[in-house]
C-alpha cells in the first residue's frame, strides 16, 4: 500500500464486507443471465474494479458509464465505442436525470435476444430475468436501481459504502436485479487511480489528502477544461500557461475569500470548495480520462 502514497489510515479501506461480497459473487454468477456493471462516466476506467474481468469471465454484460451528464459528452461516445466488445456492450445514463434510463431494460432483451428465444421456444414466455449489478462505492448502484423499480427499494447516500449486503429486488414483471456492496480492490495500480477516484467522491475524504487531490484536479482541469476553469472563478485575465495548479488555487482563494488571519490562505477551505465544485459539476461537465 506503500507505493501508492495513501495515508495509514487507509489501511482499512478494504473491510471485511467487500472480500465477503466477492466470494458471494462468485457463489450467485451461475444465477444471473447478465451482468449491469455501473462505472462512473468521467472516469471510466479508474472506476472499474479490475477484478471484476476475472470473476466474470465471459458472463454476459452491460457497461453502464453512469453520472453521464456531469461528464464531456463528446469524450463519453468515444469511451462507449471502445468499451463494446464481443460481449460486453456499454451506454450512458445518469439515474437521478433519467437519462437514458427507459434505454436499459429493451438494451437488456436485445443483449439476451438468444436466450429469450430458446425461453419462448419451451413455453418460459413470463420468464424473469435476473440481473447482477455490480460497482464500485459510490457510483450511484442504489439510485440506479430505485429509479429503475420506480420506488425506494434499495439504501442510499451521498457517500461510498451505503449498501452492506446483497438482496434480490424486483424490477418488474421481467426483471430482477441483485444489489450488493461497492467493491473496491486490495490495491490500486497507481497513484493516479486513487486520485481520480478522490476527486469524484468515490473515496471517503477522511482517508484522503485533500491537497493532493486538489492539486491534481486543478492541474487536469487547466490542461484540458481551462475556459470552465476560468469561467467558475472569475480568472478570465489569467495566463494559465504561467500558473503552476499551487498559484492556481491560491488565485480562487483569493477569488472566493479563503483567507486567515495576516491573509494567509485557508487552504482547507479553497480545497473543499474545488473539490464540491467538481463533483457537482459547477464547474463543468468533464471526463478525467481519455479512451484508449
Amino acid at each position: 500500500m506503500e507505493e501508492n502514497n495513501i495515508k495509514p489510515a487507509q489501511f482499512n479501506w478494504y473491510p471485511g464486507h467487500m472480500a465477503k461480497a466477492k466470494r458471494e459473487i462468485l457463489e450467485v454468477l451461475p444465477l444471473v443471465d447478465i451482468v449491469l456493471e455501473l462505472r462512473d462516466a468521467r472516469i471510466p476506467l479508474a472506476s472499474k474494479n479490475p477484478m471484476i474481468d476475472v470473476m466474470l469471465k465471459n458472463k454476459p454484460r452491460l457497461i453502464l458509464l453512469n453520472k453521464a451528464t456531469l461528464a464531456d459528452g463528446n469524450k463519453t461516445k468515444e469511451w462507449i465505442s471502445t468499451l463494446t466488445t464481443q460481449n460486453v456492450y456499454a451506454l450512458d445514463i445518469d439515474s437521478i436525470s433519467g437519462f437514458n434510463m427507459k434505454r436499459i431494460q429493451p438494451f437488456i432483451k436485445e443483449i439476451l435476444k438468444d436466450k429469450l428465444d430458446v425461453y419462448a421456444k419451451k413455453g418460459l414466455v413470463n420468464k424473469s430475468l435476473r440481473a447482477l449489478v455490480l460497482g464500485i462505492p459510490n457510483v450511484g448502484k442504489s439510485t440506479f436501481i430505485n429509479t429503475m423499480a420506480r420506488k425506494k427499494v434499495a439504501k442510499t447516500g451521498d457517500k461510498p459504502g451505503v449498501t452492506k449486503s446483497q438482496s434480490w429486488l424486483k424490477i418488474s414483471d421481467s426483471l430482477q436485479f441483485l444489489d450488493t456492496p461497492g467493491i473496491l480492490w486490495p490495491k490500486f495500480e497507481s497513484q493516479e487511480v486513487g486520485l481520480k477516484l478522490a476527486l469524484c467522491g468515490s473515496i471517503k475524504d477522511e482517508i484522503l489528502d485533500i491537497e493532493e487531490v486538489a492539486n491534481f484536479g486543478i492541474t487536469y482541469i487547466k490542461d484540458n477544461y481551462p475556459q470552465y476553469l476560468k469561467n467558475r472563478y472569475n480568472l478570465n485575465d489569467l495566463d494559465f500557461s504561467a500558473l503552476d495548479s499551487m498559484q492556481i488555487i491560491q488565485e480562487i482563494a483569493k477569488k472566493r475569500g479563503c483567507l486567515l488571519k495576516g491573509n494567509e490562505f485557508d487552504y482547507e477551505r479553497v480545497y473543499t470548495i474545488i473539490l464540491n465544485d467538481v463533483r457537482s459539476n459547477r464547474i463543468g461537465a468533464m471526463t478525467f480520462e481519455k479512451a484508449k
